[in-house]
């Protein structure tokens, strides 16, 4: 599951949210979660609750990003990766039965087009002793898909946020982080997924878009079983994105003879 979860849980001045979060993980149960915008100062309790154990890469500008991982599976290795992003990337590699998976969860830049499409190229490049092996980049992007026509959808939204999804033209619309790390050989996963922003939480800088990914590398796109955006009562109001999860042919490795 990859979910950019808003501030924590809790805006200032707005409600805390961080019950109906916990709710919506509770019940999915995912194995491997990269969550956006989880505080570090709230990253412990909130894996504790969920008998989760967590991996946060804190932020150079922004918020940190964490990927959190359900025992029994076994974490082979875990560690930040060491670029300026504005908000941070944490690789964690995780023991499966056919063999080790390595998730980057990250959160690209929410401003400029061109700082994704660098950011991008340094999360390709983390994935990239990986890339002919199981490998998975979840997160929030800020980007718009390569494939789809767009136009529309950006010109409703208000000028200022108009820009983020623009290139200097004025008109044409960035997707180059996401076509970046479809051109290093990874696989959208979610492309009939449908939006997931806005929800019933969140605002005027989204239009029925969708800029939360999961891209695979073609070994674990072959063991894609669903993806969906979940939609529920608690996410509509638990965050102003809505989680986007996958379910894969793969289980935890047998144990070690004795």
């Amino acid at each position: 599951m990859s979910w950019n979860v808003r501030n924590g849980g809790r805006d200032r001045g707005g409600p805390d949210r961080r019950d109906a979060l916990a709710r919506v993980v509770a019940e999915h149960r995912p194995d491997v979660l990269a969550v956006q915008e989880l505080r570090d100062r709230d990253v412990s309790a909130f894996a504790d609750r969920l008998c989760l154990r967590p991996h946060l890469a804190g932020s150079w500008f922004g918020q940190p990003v964490a990927v959190l991982v359900r025992p029994p599976w076994p974490v082979l290795a875990a560690a930040p990766v060491r670029r300026p992003f504005h908000h941070g990337a944490q690789r964690v590699t995780i023991g499966t039965d056919a063999g080790p998976l390595t998730v980057l969860g990250t959160h690209l830049h929410p401003h400029t087009g061109a700082r994704r499409r660098v950011e991008a190229g340094w999360a390709a490049a983390a994935l990239r002793p990986a890339r002919d092996g199981l490998a998975l980049l979840a997160g929030d992007l800020n980007t718009l898909d390569p494939y789809a026509d767009h136009v529309e959808r950006v010109a409703r939204l208000p000028a200022a946020y108009r820009r983020r999804h623009l290139r200097r033209d004025g008109r044409t619309v960035d997707s180059r982080a996401v076509s970046r790390l479809l051109a290093a050989g990874l696989v959208d996963l979610a492309t009939a997924a449908g939006p997931t922003v806005p929800t019933g939480y969140g605002g005027a800088e989204f239009a029925d878009m969708r800029l939360d990914y999961l891209l695979a590398t073609a070994a674990l796109a072959g063991l894609l079983d669903t993806v969906r955006v979940l939609r529920t009562p608690d996410t509509r109001y638990a965050s102003d994105h809505y989680p986007l999860q996958a379910t894969f042919a793969l289980n935890p490795p047998p144990p070690l003879p004795r």
